[in-house]
């Protein structure tokens, strides 16, 4: 990317030269080739943005789909008298309902934090952050929906000791309708 800095700046500077003495000089004007350069640059960048996001989303809907499946196995293993199986199916359930208020696991974390420290997310969701609808470096997931994914994941996670098929599929209600609402809202 340094080197693609270098370039422009090179075409800027031979671009922005003076006409040497006695030549007609026309009215400064931007040459067409540098504006569609920086063009195709703003679309990528753009692309970039539209790609970020919709990898976030596809990080949040693995999250559900691991929570979907944690679940399944609790249920499953609470009908079959296991609740050993069942107890780590639900702290596993508790777990990526943790995930999806976070956008990800810790390994996300860094990359995000990686990138809101190298000023990336500056323009992401500044206009939502400054309103207090996003926490800083969010792609997807609202201050709203990160504390409703947070408290069921707690709530879920405090029946481990004793998982109940009624409980659970109660607090994962609360999961659907987030998890919908934020996906219909960001789609």
């Amino acid at each position: 990317m340094r080197a693609f800095g270098t370039v422009v700046a090179a075409l800027l500077a031979f671009a922005l030269c003076p006409a040497p003495a006695g030549a007609a000089a026309p009215a400064p004007a931007t040459p067409p080739e540098m504006v569609a350069t920086y063009d195709s640059l703003a679309n990528a960048i753009l692309g970039i943005k539209a790609s970020e996001e919709n990898l976030v989303r596809a990080i949040v809907a693995t999250a559900y789909g691991h929570a979907q499946a944690q679940l399944a196995n609790a249920k499953a293993a609470i009908k079959a008298g296991d609740m050993k199986t069942a107890r780590t199916a639900v702290e596993n359930l508790a777990a990526a309902v943790g995930q999806l208020g976070t956008e990800g696991d810790a390994a996300v974390a860094a990359v995000r934090k990686r990138l809101v420290e190298g000023g990336h997310h500056h323009h992401h969701h500044a206009d939502g952050e400054a309103k207090g609808e996003y926490d800083t470096g969010y792609v997807v997931v609202t201050r709203a929906a990160k504390k409703a994914f947070l408290e069921a994941s707690r709530a879920i996670g405090q029946t481990a000791g004793a998982p109940k098929a009624e409980t659970l599929e109660a607090e994962w209600k609360k999961v659907q309708s987030t998890y919908a609402s934020l996906m219909k809202k960001n789609g």
